[in-house]
């Protein structure tokens, strides 16, 4: 609770009116700041702000160590100069930038205290905990006026089921009882969550762990998200992950309901995934699940596909409601073997029009004689779900998008959907973590009612932001779901 500081209390204040004959004021008590509007405004100004992690960046010194910076938004969009990093050797966080740490390797986010502001949550995988190599770890970092400063461990409560804690991670209110919940995947075949009514002082109210479907010794949980499939209150949680049928293993898309008992296993989506991404697609209220297959061959495509699930009153059913790749008519480009469309997804409605829009990555997309050169495209949500009318791509070719198409650039490494200049529209981010010989980079091009457009578009380099350029940064690696 915040409040302005008085040298009366309420009773002094009150006597010293009436002895001077004036009307003594309603005297109330300060009211308790209100949850976060946006998931990802960490200094509390109405604008939501863009994170962008160099997972291999050097710190001190120390390669592969890892940064995470933060851009914050504002009405005229993000700027380098409105600016906050953060390693394991900024001030207040927990630990010390180390090599092989891969600090940023996963984030998320939300108001996990409940004070205004929303946190940042961080893990850095390869964290060694003791003798523990690789044992993992995940840093809650805390929101304020100023934006990002100070933060706590959440510590692994099964240290010994698993390594890599935090190669993963998810914040939803998966109970419905409105604190946000942190969920955190592992190598390990469960997933282990910190329930809300976090503090700065002790961290979670409680902790649990969760048994999933993911096949034992196949890398645990390749992917978390979170959102309410079904439209009862508490938000669902999807795990990607090897799953098991009794025949054959392939990637999938795990649902696990949640409810005021906690999460509970529900079905397991048919089709061969490896990402996930949570939106309302045919505006309808219900959040939708979009699955990305980026190998490829097993879903009968050669460079991947993505797939919709609608949500409804029951949840989403396992067959998936359409499958789009780049042969779908009105998609820009090609089916090619080892494009690796779907690789990174994400959800905003760019064109304001109520329906969530899809950005979808082909990070090894070939462009004329550039290899791995990587592609984005932009396809449409509508009442029906998604669809291919009106599809945009974008490359470093592009005319208006800053820089050209080289080989292993990776252009689509991360992508991001956010309204991060508050008109209404979701602009897109894109990092490709293989510019300039894994320097890496991040794109930023703003939404309209026509869609995406060039307009404006800026792109950031690890010196323009505060990263160390030795070694191999990687920015753009990651950046926020």
């Amino acid at each position: 609770m915040r409040s302005t500081p008085t040298s009366l209390s309420a009773s002094t204040a009150l006597a010293a009116l009436l002895v001077a004959g004036l009307t003594p004021l309603t005297l109330t008590a300060p009211a308790s700041a209100a949850t976060a509007k946006y998931h990802d405004d960490f200094n509390g100004d109405g604008y939501r702000d863009l994170v962008t992690a160099a997972p291999s960046a050097t710190v001190g010194g120390q390669t592969d160590a890892g940064a995470v910076v933060v851009t914050y938004g504002s009405k005229s969009g993000i700027s380098a100069a409105r600016r906050t990093v953060v390693t394991q050797n900024t001030s207040g966080v927990p630990g010390t930038a180390e090599h092989g740490d891969s600090f940023g390797s996963a984030l998320a986010s939300g108001d996990l205290n409940n004070d205004g502001y929303a946190d940042l949550v961080v893990s850095a995988p390869g964290e060694d905990l003791g003798t523990d190599a690789d044992g993992g770890t995940v840093i809650i970092v805390w929101g304020g006026a100023s934006g990002l400063s100070g933060g706590r461990t959440s510590a692994d409560p099964a240290p010994t089921a698993h390594d890599r804690f935090g190669q993963t991670l998810t914040v939803g209110d998966f109970s419905g009882d409105g604190k946000p919940d942190l969920a955190v995947g592992s190598t390990g075949t469960d997933v282990q969550v910190s329930k809300g009514g976090f503090t700065k002082a002790s961290g979670a109210a409680s902790k649990y762990g969760i048994t999933t479907p993911i096949r034992t010794g196949t890398g645990g949980a390749a992917s978390l998200t979170s959102g309410d499939l079904n439209g009862d209150g508490p938000d669902d949680l999807v795990v990607s992950g090897t799953y098991h049928d009794g025949h054959t293993a392939y990637g999938a898309a795990m649902v696990f309901q949640g409810s005021a008992a906690g999460l509970a296993y529900q079905t397991v989506m048919a089709e061969d995934s490896e990402t996930a991404a949570v939106g309302d697609i045919n505006g309808d209220g219900y959040d939708d699940l979009l699955t990305g297959e980026y190998w490829g061959a097993s879903e009968g495509n050669l460079g991947g596909s993505v797939s919709t699930h609608l949500g409804g009153a029951t949840g989403v059913a396992p067959e998936p409601g359409r499958t789009i790749d780049q042969d779908t008519p009105g998609v820009p480009g090609a089916d090619e073997t080892n494009d690796y469309f779907g690789r990174s997804l994400s959800l905003g409605d760019v064109n304001g029009d109520g329906y969530a829009d899809a950005a979808v990555s082909a990070f090894y997309e070939k462009i004329g004689s550039a290899d791995l050169t990587g592609m984005v495209t932009l396809l449409r949500g509508s009442s029906s779900g998604l669809t291919a009318s009106g599809a945009q791509s974008f490359s470093q070719d592009t005319d208006g998008v800053p820089g050209a198409n080289e080989s292993n650039d990776h252009f689509g490494s991360a992508v991001h959907l956010a309204d991060l200049n508050g008109d209404g529209h979701a602009d897109l981010s894109v990092g490709a973590h293989g510019e300039n010989g894994a320097d890496g980079a991040v794109w930023h091009l703003r939404g309209a009612t026509t869609g995406l457009t060039t307009k404006n578009a800026i792109t950031y380099g690890p010196s323009s932001l505060g990263v160390s350029t030795s070694g191999y940064p990687n920015l753009g690696d990651v950046l926020l779901p």
